[in-house]
């Protein structure tokens, strides 16, 4: 179900779940939220990309670094490396059923609450997981069909397309 190494090249809004590795235990103050101790290991935000530029855009500010800290995301990415982004691109909005989706599954908790959920009434949009998410899992979670790009950057690097 999920499509391994899709090039990422459009600027249409999109849904998406941004896989990142955190190396080691880390205490981040996040905005407003204030300062947690995120565990290493991996996670899954899910967000969207609906705006002007789609999907590019955000995840090319996602991917830059530095940045001003605006989003939650961007407390845990200045810590945190992306390694892989899932993602389905049109106009229906999938956001919250995606992050109820990822809550599902196995080994997911959620380190932050609201975290990345501030205009919804989700719990969070965050989750951590001690081993690595599988795309295909997800995939199968959220019943219908997503792509998968692998993320090979450095933190300044924009995304090529």
């Amino acid at each position: 179900m999920a499509a391994p190494d899709v090039p990422i090249l459009t600027h249409q809004g999109a849904d998406y779940a941004l896989v990142l590795k955190l190396l080691r235990r880390t205490v981040i103050g996040v905005g407003r939220l204030g300062r947690f101790q995120f565990p290493a290991g991996w996670y899954v935000y899910v967000g969207s990309a609906h705006g002007p530029g789609g999907l590019k855009a955000r995840l090319s500010r996602h991917l830059r670094s530095p940045k001003p800290l605006h989003w939650h995301l961007d407390y845990l990415r200045a810590h945190a490396q992306p390694v892989q982004v899932w993602y389905a691109v049109g106009k229906r909005r999938r956001e919250c059923a995606w992050a109820r989706a990822v809550s599902q599954l196995a080994g997911a908790s959620i380190p932050v609450h609201r975290f990345g959920a501030s205009d919804c009434h989700c719990p969070a949009h965050l989750f951590h997981f001690p081993a690595r998410p599988d795309a295909n899992t997800f995939a199968r979670a959220v019943e219908e069909a997503i792509s998968c790009q692998r993320l090979h950057v450095r933190s300044t690097d924009p995304i090529p397309g």
